[in-house]
């Protein structure tokens, strides 16, 4: 879920840059121009204009991040040995 999450405000992101440039390009500006102010303009209006797609990737990359803090934590006392053997019999 993380991943399609990630995927998608990438997408949309870009996808925000391809709109400004192409309407630049309607005006008749040149290509690299109307780029480097698709870039330039597309990207932070993206952060407003995608708030909530950007709230759950945050959620969802901290959330995940929790997961692998606590996996980690738990190998390494189980490695200390303070947790007992890795196998019960």
């Amino acid at each position: 879920m993380l991943a399609r999450d990630v995927t998608l405000y990438v997408l949309a992101r870009l996808g925000l840059v391809v709109v400004v440039t192409g309407a630049l390009l309607l005006f008749k500006v040149p290509l690299l121009p109307a780029l480097a102010v698709g870039v330039v303009v597309a990207l932070p209006a993206s952060l407003f204009i995608f708030k909530s797609l950007r709230q759950r990737v945050a959620v969802g990359l901290n959330t995940h991040q929790q997961t692998r803090r606590a996996e980690r934590d738990k190998l390494r006392s189980e490695l200390r040995g303070d947790e007992g053997p890795l196998t019960q019999a």
